[in-house]
């Protein structure tokens, strides 16, 4: 008998039919003797549609009525699940986070984990139930409901499976993790395998199939992922430490983002501790930067230029132009219409000729790139976004990457 925690996305529980087929799933793994628990995301667009509810009510929702408006779709799905599997014979209770022990800080919308404390799981799983959690939400010190953000499902339910020592599966609307999105190019290949540092790098420069910070997790905790289909029995993708099985120094994916937005502050004085002062407030109000690039100085004044979230773009200008002033930069420019093309791999930077032939690759299909920032494992460019999906398919061919490795 085995412990797994099993995560299934908004598509996969759609629609009442889509969660009576996730339930006849979860009852085969019990039946074959599995303890399972599972972390349930809402249903569709549901989160969508509660949001443009609030905007409906007011321009400027409070974060901590947000947080609890946006908990109860999960809520529902975890439910809605239970009621499907009792139907089924199955005996199943839902808990919400905060019943399943999921401790966070106070930063309402963005809510870091803090702790699980596993004690109701356990006892659950000990009277022979399946448990089916809400995800994407905990309980903060003072008691109110926190969500976790991008990808909150995916985050909780490794984060459970790190507490409770149990195998990780998730269950999504794709069969796996592919050398690119299978939407832009259609000869894509799904992976066997793949490191978490590489999945890491796909995952925060743009690929949906895996949320960063349940990647995070699963490395820190040694948890293996896999990601397979929600209703199909294909082999997944696994996420693991080991040793890729596919080799090294070979780019493994393509990772894109259209949402992606670009600011620019112009004529900055060129002085010590001047970029502490510019992403200090920035980090305060919770706002993730991505790429930085910092111009060579000439007459002590330097342009600073930095990515973010589209979708942040309209939140941090009002702290930009505010620092601006402060630090004595001449002026803001903003563009919201970027975006960014990833190749990863594990041993691409030191290995020779894989950032020649990107740049080489764009140029010849005519993609201008803004920006170029790089890590160990993969080097990312900054494009426009109406040419990114250009971007994907040119790289996708010139890698090869719809070949098998040797």
């Amino acid at each position: 008998m085995s412990l797994v925690v099993q995560k299934y996305g908004g598509s996969s529980v759609a629609s009442a039919e889509k969660i009576k087929n996730v339930a006849a799933r979860i009852k085969r793994r019990a039946d074959a003797g599995d303890r399972v628990v599972a972390v349930v995301s809402a249903m569709g667009d549901t989160t969508d549609d509660l949001i443009a509810l609030a905007k409906q009510i007011t321009d400027h929702p409070e974060a901590r009525e947000m947080d609890v408006l946006l908990s109860t779709g999960e809520t529902q799905s975890s439910a809605l699940m239970v009621m499907a599997l009792h139907a089924m014979g199955v005996d199943a209770i839902s808990l919400s986070g905060a019943q399943a022990g999921m401790r966070t800080d106070s930063v309402h919308r963005s809510a870091r984990i803090l702790a699980i404390e596993p004690t109701r799981l356990r006892e659950e799983l000990e009277r022979g139930r399946v448990v089916i959690v809400a995800g994407f939400q905990g309980l903060t010190e003072d008691l109110d409901i926190a969500t976790i953000g991008r990808g909150g499902s995916d985050t909780t339910a490794v984060a459970y499976a790190a507490a409770l020592n149990a195998r990780c599966e998730i269950y999504t609307d794709v069969e796996g993790v592919y050398t690119a999105d299978p939407r832009i190019v259609p000869e894509a290949r799904k992976l066997k395998d793949i490191s978490y540092d590489e999945m890491l790098e796909l995952a925060s420069k743009g690929a949906k199939v895996m949320a960063p910070r349940a990647v995070e997790i699963g490395s820190v905790y040694n948890i293996e992922i896999l990601v397979a289909h929600s209703t199909k029995d294909a082999p997944g993708t696994l996420i693991h430490g080991g040793a890729d099985m596919e080799g090294f120094n070979r780019v493994r994916g393509i990772a894109h983002d259209r949402d992606v937005a670009k600011i620019t502050l112009r004529h900055v004085p060129d002085r010590p501790g001047v970029a502490a002062e510019i992403f200090q407030p920035l980090a305060d109000a919770h706002l993730s930067i991505d790429t930085i690039v910092q111009n060579a100085s000439e007459d002590n004044l330097t342009d600073l230029t930095f990515t973010l979230a589209r979708d942040d773009l309209a939140r941090a200008l009002p702290h930009v132009n505010e620092i601006a002033k402060r630090i004595g930069a001449k002026e803001v420019v903003a563009d919201e219409r970027m975006g960014k093309v990833s190749i990863v791999g594990t041993g691409i930077q030191s290995a020779p000729g894989y950032a020649a032939r990107m740049f080489r690759t764009l140029s010849d299909a005519g993609i201008n790139i803004e920006i170029i920032s790089t890590s160990e494992i993969r080097i990312t460019c900054i494009v426009p976004e109406d040419r990114v999906a250009d971007a994907v398919r040119a790289l996708h061919t010139a890698f090869e990457l719809e070949k098998e490795a040797l």
